[in-house]
């Protein structure tokens, strides 16, 4: 893929924007920047990372900056099940099963788009274990590995308020709002997980379907034929041998996944929470482990019964044959957690939003136009703000209060967020998992950079923030209820 964006490595994309958060600090500490924070009424002030004590705290930090960035431990658990599951053949003996009588290439896209937009039932899982399994998919129809990784990032990214199912996400952002509520004592509402689950489950079909035309019209004929150095080995049938091991590894699987869910909704249930729920159970911290280990037992009995695994040893070097990859992550990772960082001790990432969330609760304008502002405005913020919980945290305690003086729920207000919240997500360098995804580009393209995805990207986050915008404003228009 050859791009004509004159981007930086993506190492040094972020080394910039470090330097970029620090210079920022620096000049908004000196004009003496502050707001107020909305729950506490405690201020909130830019710290500037060129003071004494901000270099002391880097200095101090830049060790576990890169030990403690979120994403890390996680990236290098999944890895561990992936590696062993793609050095074993399991993952291509499934292809070759599934594929191989039906080389669909859009049938093979769709099915990525719809696990893309399921996978936050599971967390961030999606970012890590889909995008290297639906680049092997890609490239096995014949279609842009890159493009895999594009469209299920899209999907995982862009789709993260929308599903058919309760996600990990909805409980915790219907207690912000509930909270925000009782604070500003407004009369208790429908504001449980389901409050929006009618809107968010159409709201599936709806990106489904616009990922879906924009990665055949747009994304795949732009990027062309693949003409890099991986190569897809072909398809050969499986033999008997393979077949039986197959078979073996997915009743292992199968056995394995009924195990957990046993131990997480049986009335032993130990995976619960201390409450007997499932909010920050060991079940929902650990799911990223428990899926690894599933796939990796799934690769491991599939390597024994086929015959390319006969020690221990073989095992060992499946975990390690991602970690030739997580180098080049390593490096993106080191330089991307300094640039987070410096960002959160700065403060400038709260200030800015709380600033703009306050100018925009002066407007004064009908409540639908108050609406489609607000999804405009956190769209806006979720480019240098992404974490859902944490922009919530504090934009329900504005929001909230202020759109209901004006006979809006909060549980709509809490509708109009999760749309702004979720359609930038692909688009913003500040996405944590955004070294992990140029990574993946850079395995098949060294020249991938930020601006090629970018170049790829920014037609899905425009059209589905227009598309799912006139969705909630017809929703908005009928009455319909927003969920249970």
């Amino acid at each position: 893929m050859k791009s004509k964006w004159r981007m930086p490595h993506p190492a040094t994309m972020f080394f910039l924007l470090t330097l970029a958060v620090i210079f920022l600090s620096w000049i908004f500490d000196v004009y003496g920047l502050s707001v107020l924070q909305p729950e506490t009424r405690e201020e909130i002030r830019v710290q500037s990372l060129l003071s004494p004590e901000g270099i002391r705290w880097l200095l101090r930090h830049v060790v576990t900056n890169f030990t403690g960035f979120a994403p890390l431990g996680l990236v290098i658990v999944a890895m561990f099940g992936i590696g062993v599951a793609q050095h074993s053949g399991f993952i291509d003996a499934c292809i070759r099963r599934g594929v191989r009588r039906n080389r669909d290439p859009w049938r093979i896209i769709l099915w990525v788009i719809l696990l893309g937009l399921l996978s936050n039932v599971v967390g961030d899982a999606g970012y890590i274990i889909l995008l290297p399994i639906a680049a092997t998919l890609f490239h096995s129809a014949g279609l842009h590995p890159i493009g895999g990784i594009i469209t299920a990032y899209v999907s995982v990214s862009c789709g993260y308020s929308a599903n058919v199912l309760l996600s990990t996400l909805d409980p915790m952002i219907a207690a912000t709002t509930q909270e925000a509520a009782d604070a500003a004592n407004i009369a208790p509402g429908q504001t449980g997980p389901l409050c929006n689950y009618y809107f968010l489950c159409l709201s599936t079909f709806l990106l489904a379907s616009i990922i879906y035309y924009i990665t055949r019209r747009s994304l795949l004929p732009g990027l062309g034929e693949y003409d890099g150095d991986i190569r897809f080995p072909g398809y050969k049938q499986l033999s008997r041998k393979e077949r039986r091991a197959l078979m073996g590894a997915v009743v292992a699987g199968l056995f394995y996944a009924v195990v957990i869910l046993w131990a997480t909704f049986s009335s032993w249930g130990i995976l619960k929470g201390v409450n007997g729920g499932l909010i920050r159970s060991p079940f929902i911290v650990g799911i990223l482990f428990l899926l690894s280990l599933g796939i990796g037992l799934a690769g491991m009995v599939y390597g024994f019964a086929s015959g390319r695994y006969r020690t221990d040893g073989d095992v060992i070097e499946g975990l390690t044959q991602p970690m030739k990859l997580l180098g080049v992550y390593f490096v993106i990772a080191f330089f991307a957690s300094q640039m987070f960082a410096c960002f959160e001790y700065s403060h400038l990432d709260r200030c800015i939003a709380i600033m703009g969330a306050d100018l925009l609760s002066s407007v004064r304008l009908d409540s639908l136009w108050i609406l489609i502002l607000f999804i405009l405005f956190t769209a806006l913020v979720n480019l240098i703000m992404v974490s859902a919980t944490s922009k919530w945290a504090f934009m329900s305690f504005i929001f909230v209060p202020v759109l209901a003086g004006m006979g809006i729920s909060p549980e709509m207000t809490q509708c109009a967020f999760r749309i702004g919240d979720s359609a930038t997500n692909a688009i913003t360098p500040f996405m944590f998992y955004m070294p992990l995804v140029l990574t993946y580009m850079q395995q098949y393209d060294k020249q991938s950079t930020y601006g090629s995805l970018l170049k790829y990207t920014w037609r899905y986050s425009l059209l589905i923030l227009l598309v799912w915008t006139i969705l909630f404003i017809f929703w908005y228009i009928c009455g319909l209820p927003l969920g249970l």
